[in-house]
């Protein structure tokens, strides 16, 4: 029976971040609308991460200021009006950092703005345009694929490491990792990321594949959204990185129930962040998980939050080497068996 005497805390901290709860919106489209991220606050979430704005935007800007400048180069002051509009409808840099602001003006909750892209050259100069708009973190989400069969595994790994270190050392706001589950040594990759000054690792970045339409012989996108199975990559490298870095572990891909969130906090997460299960049962689905998870603490006995993260991550389990290979060999076995 739950003692409904008993209050149960559950506020975390995040890159120096105070949250109310463990739960964060996560990177997507659905943050790019002032009001949904009214509705984020409303249904409990503890924090937001805005929408990303890309290199690509950067450099889009750039390229068709550039463009009409030199097209307008031979015309009247009045033939200007007259100027094509921008072939890409989507927020551009200065419309973001309008958007940060407006943002920070609606809603209470910490909001973290997100970068995504691959080289130095705009991250460092908006991370800083980011800071001052009023974003309380910055998530770096670095999506690099390394098609170039000449590029070395070290070389991809640096790439990381002195991206980090040049924006770390232009803005005083907490900057997060968020990274791709592909890298030859995770854990040391972490630690490389840690010296270089993360505050915070977001385990793991979605990586979408293409599909082909073999009617039109086609390379198309392809959008699936998560489900609970992911969850486990990544509760296992949080579980296994846990206590050997500085930077806090947020966990996103694959949290969709309260009991998701539960295990990525005893994997050793801060945060658990979503956005699919948002985009299947709607923003309202916060306060029912905020709901759920007091009511399994209550009946687990927890008292808190902080309690239970790192409980269950390698260096505190009777059995650390359920993360290792002897798992993988007593796993086959059990499935022979039936």
């Amino acid at each position: 029976m739950i003692d409904l005497s008993r209050t149960i805390d559950l506020s975390t901290t995040y890159l120096g971040l105070k949250l109310k709860n463990p739960l964060v919106a996560s990177s997507s489209p659905m943050c790019a609308d002032l009001g949904n991220v009214r509705r984020i606050e409303d249904a409990g979430a503890g924090a937001v991460v805005l929408h990303s704005l890309f290199e690509e935007q950067i450099e889009l800007e750039s390229e068709e200021l550039d463009r009409f400048l030199t097209e307008s180069a031979g015309l009247s002051p009045e033939a200007t009006t007259h100027l094509p509009e921008p072939m890409h409808p989507v927020m551009g840099p200065e419309q973001y950092l309008k958007h940060i602001s407006q943002c920070k003006q609606a809603v209470k909750i910490p909001i973290i703005a997100s970068l995504n892209g691959t080289t130095p050259g705009g991250w460092v100069h908006y991370a800083k345009l980011m800071q001052q708009a009023g974003a309380d973190a910055l998530e770096l989400n670095i999506y690099y694929i390394p098609v170039d069969p000449k590029v070395t595994a070290e070389q991809v790994e640096q790439q990381y490491v002195d991206l980090v270190r040049a924006i770390k050392g232009e803005v005083t706001i907490p900057v997060a990792v968020k990274l791709g589950p592909y890298f030859s040594s995770i854990g040391n990759m972490a630690k490389k990321l840690d010296a270089a000054g993360a505050d915070g690792l977001v385990l793991f970045n979605r990586f979408y594949q293409p599909d082909y339409d073999l009617e039109n012989m086609e390379v198309v996108p392809n959008l699936i959204l998560s489900n609970s199975y992911e969850l486990l990559l990544r509760l296992h490298w949080i579980a296994v990185i846990y206590g050997s870095v500085k930077a806090d572990l947020a966990l996103t891909g694959g949290v969709h129930h309260a009991t998701d969130v539960i295990k990525s906090m005893m994997a050793g997460a801060k945060v658990a962040m979503m956005t699919s299960a948002l985009l299947k049962r709607g923003i309202s689905f916060l306060d029912t998980l905020a709901t759920e998870m007091l009511v399994w603490m209550g009946e687990h006995e927890y008292d808190s939050i902080k309690q239970m993260q790192g409980s269950m991550s390698r260096n505190a389990v009777p059995q650390p080497k359920a993360f290792e290979r002897a798992n993988y060999m007593k796993v086959l076995g059990s499935y022979a068996m039936r």
